[in-house]
């Protein structure tokens, strides 16, 4: 199952795990601590997230390319609209094997 990772340098990590978390909770099932989040968009696709200190890691999971590449352009989207008062910039992702 294809994945990637992205670090998104912030000092706001567990304030945007959690406002994301929030905000998908009402339409997927979610699991979330201030330091921790897991968003199960489908059986097959999952999202996590680890606040560190200056650091917001993302950690995506697809069935496909299509999928996982869909889901990462939505996560940043929804990341950088809670991160308005910041500009995160580009946020580059490793795909892994």
């Amino acid at each position: 199952m294809p994945a990637s990772t992205a670090h998104v340098a912030t000092a706001n990590a567990s304030r945007y795990l959690q406002q994301v978390c929030k905000h998908w909770s009402h339409k997927f099932a979610v699991e979330f601590t201030p330091e921790r989040g897991r968003v199960l968009f489908a059986d097959d696709r999952v999202c996590r997230f680890e606040a560190e200190p200056q650091a917001l890691v993302v950690h995506i999971e697809a069935p496909d390319e299509e999928n996982l590449t869909r889901t990462q352009n939505v996560v940043v989207d929804h990341v950088k609209r809670f991160a308005f008062r910041e500009d995160l910039g580009d946020i580059a992702w490793s795909r892994e094997a």
